[in-house]
């Protein structure tokens, strides 16, 4: 699975969604992570009620399972959601990504909760998805 993480210095979880110039992506396996790619954001990113500013990232996000933000706003979160990308909140600006995936990988060896296998799971394609023609 993918993971993301919203940082400012690549070592902590410590950026708002709204505002991270950059967001870290990882493969996260039973075997292990590695690092995928920096996606990188540019424009004034503080403007609070600028909903345009969550579009680029929402999409650049798709494929992930989880991202890890420092703090997020209620509108980004349900966005995220939508497109199955879960958000969590880190336990501080302090948190490491580092020990963030060793538990990670550690619960995908082990038994993940509900949330994490159902997230995990393709989605169910609906009638709606479908086209007609």
């Amino acid at each position: 699975m993918k993971v993301a993480f919203t940082t400012s210095d690549r070592i902590h979880i410590n950026a708002h969604f709204g505002w991270a110039k950059e967001i870290d992506v990882y493969e996260v396996t039973t075997e292990g992570y590695q690092f995928v790619d920096t996606l990188t954001f540019k424009g004034e990113l503080k403007e609070d009620g600028n909903e345009d500013k969550l579009v680029p990232k929402i999409e650049a996000l798709a494929g992930c399972t989880i991202v890890y933000v420092s703090a997020i706003g209620g509108s980004a979160a349900a966005r995220l959601i939508r497109k199955r990308v879960t958000p969590i909140k880190a336990k501080s600006e302090e948190e490491e990504i580092a020990e963030v995936l060793n538990k990670l990988v550690l619960t995908l060896q082990g038994n993940p909760p509900p949330w994490l296998r159902k997230a995990l799971q393709p989605p169910v394609q609906d009638f709606d998805d479908l086209e007609t023609g």
